[in-house]
């Protein structure tokens, strides 16, 4: 089933990258580079799930994250980290990401982690 997603990364290159993937079974509805853009635009576009970045400029993804989901119980994030940022994910987790691929990205993990958040 298609999914309306948003996606947020500080990166022109890892967003674009990142829609490419999603776009064959996804609908991109929005993106943002940091985190404060991702929960104003969180509440604007009503994703069904949101692709957030942990390390970004003016918000971290974890931040944003728990800001998101202290307003809405029910969002669905998926965080983007890259290899070695465990303690980071670990706060990621507890501050409400429903799961995490990291990067580089591949297809096949991507779509698992979208498929793992829909059927919980």
């Amino acid at each position: 089933m298609s999914q309306k997603i948003m996606v947020v990364d500080d990166s022109d290159f890892m967003r674009n990258l990142l829609k490419q993937i999603l776009e064959e079974k996804h609908s991109v509805v929005g993106e943002a580079e940091n985190g404060a853009d991702a929960v104003q635009k969180y509440f604007d576009l009503d994703p069904d799930i949101t692709m957030m970045d942990i390390v970004m400029p003016v918000k971290t993804g974890i931040e944003a994250t728990a800001e998101i989901k202290k307003r809405d119980s029910s969002a669905k994030i998926i965080m983007c980290t890259s290899v070695g940022q465990e303690k980071k994910m670990e706060k990621a987790i507890q501050a409400g990401a429903d799961g995490y691929i990291t990067k580089p990205f591949q297809k096949p993990s991507v779509m698992e982690a979208i498929n793992d958040v829909v059927s919980n």
